[in-house]
């Protein structure tokens, strides 16, 4: 059996750990040079196919890929771009068949969350589409933790650790000012629909901080949300809440939502936490603080959870396994064992059943009155954010990799997006 060479592509919003799965990948790949000649990385994701803009990962060396499992974001760039159905881009699939076949890809690893499963799943059936040989493997990434079958995510892990530090450090700062100043602090966070990355804000109870978290699948009642906030000032002179940008009104409208949408069409939010904020000011008369933590959440690989790490790595080691297997349009899951004490091990499943199917938090997971997290959903996360995994620092900073990224000579002609 002749050798192909792989296409590896890095998609949507990236994560402290991405970068951990395409070692994983890079790193597996190299080990059955019978079966796979190169690794070719897409240089912003799909983009990088269509594009023909191809980054020769042979280029790097042993040590350089190595260190792509403790430095953050995507070292190959990423894209938010979604391929539309075979029947209505089909300049688009033949343009990627083009590309593989000049060369000599026969393998697709799409690195992402909900969006790339589904255009991974599509390329997975070019092979019976259009007559050309494509084993397509999706290796799962995304913050929010919505993926389906999946017990979690790699890179939400990393974000529940972040969140769930930071809510608790700036608990303990309001508290100390309470008493003359500010009262009520207010950390906004990622999600647009789930609010897993929420929930972990709410590990802080267990700590002694009175925390509020608004959920995406809970409707934001205000005059229920201010009652709680009263309560919590009341009993303990200081409150946090954590706010999921995707926290809606009972009409459906985000409270964060600018009117704006993305490239995927998804609308574009960002300043829940001053709604929030404002509101409490409005009819509480509380001093407050508020954030958004944004980038620095899904960016912040100084503080990983191990588990996380030592997942995403598996994932992507896994996913060029099981195409080695003869496996396509599939996904490796991580398969939660047990939670106490917490074993896991990689399985998989049809991209079939992952693509364009959200997982939300489930509502046994959130207390009755929708603030808050239950001791299931606390025994669901702790496992997730347990154990440390520093890079390595070098003049008081992470010491992080850029790779060379060499282009792959092109031998087709331009094509335009």
């Amino acid at each position: 059996m002749t050798a192909k060479n792989a296409f590896y592509a890095q998609s949507g919003g990236v994560t402290a750990v991405i970068n951990a799965s395409a070692c994983g990948v890079i790193e597996t790949a190299r080990q059955h040079p019978d079966q796979i000649a190169n690794v070719y990385a897409g240089r912003n994701g799909i983009i990088g196919a269509l594009t023909e803009d191809l980054i020769d990962t042979s280029q790097e060396s042993n040590d350089a890929i190595a260190a792509l499992r403790y430095t953050p974001s995507g070292a190959f760039g990423s894209c938010r771009y979604k391929l539309k159905s075979l029947e209505a881009n089909r300049r688009e699939y033949e343009r990627l068949i083009e590309v593989f076949k000049a060369h000599d890809i026969g393998y697709f690893f799409y690195n992402g969350g909900g969006d790339s499963a589904d255009t991974c799943y599509k390329v997975s059936q070019l092979s019976e589409t259009m007559g050309y040989p494509v084993q397509a493997i999706h290796v799962p990434k995304t913050v929010d933790n919505d993926l389906p079958i999946t017990d979690n995510c790699p890179g939400f892990g990393s974000v529940a650790k972040y969140i769930a530090t930071s809510a608790l450090e700036a608990s303990f700062d309001v508290r100390s000012m309470a008493k003359t100043s500010t009262k009520v602090f207010v950390l906004e966070v990622m999600g647009r629909h789930a609010g897993w990355i929420a929930a972990a804000g709410g590990l802080i109870e267990d700590h002694g901080m009175p925390v509020v978290v608004l959920f995406p699948e809970i409707e934001f009642d205000q005059d229920q949300f201010l009652a709680k906030v009263k309560a919590m000032v009341d009993a303990h002179d200081f409150c946090t809440i954590v706010v999921s940008e995707g926290a809606k009104y009972p009409d459906g409208r985000f409270l964060a939502e600018q009117g704006t949408r993305d490239a995927f069409g998804h609308a574009q939010l960002g300043g829940a936490a001053p709604v929030v904020a404002n509101l409490v000011k409005e009819a509480l008369g509380y001093k407050f603080h508020w954030a958004v933590a944004d980038y620095l959440q899904r960016a912040a690989r100084h503080l990983a959870s191990k588990t996380d790490v030592e997942q995403a790595y598996a994932t992507g080691r896994a996913a060029v396994e099981l195409a080695l297997a003869g496996e396509n349009a599939i996904m490796p899951t991580i398969d939660r064992v047990s939670s106490d004490p917490y074993q896991w091990q990689v399985g998989k499943a049809p991209l079939s059943e992952v693509a364009n199917v959200e997982k939300f938090m489930p509502r046994e997971f959130i207390t009755d009155d929708g603030f808050g997290i239950t001791a299931a959903c606390k025994s669901y996360l702790l496992p997730l954010i347990q154990g440390e995994d520093y890079p390595p620092f070098e003049n008081g900073l992470p010491r992080f990799v850029t790779l060379k990224n060499a282009a792959v000579e092109k031998r087709l002609d331009a094509f335009e997006l």
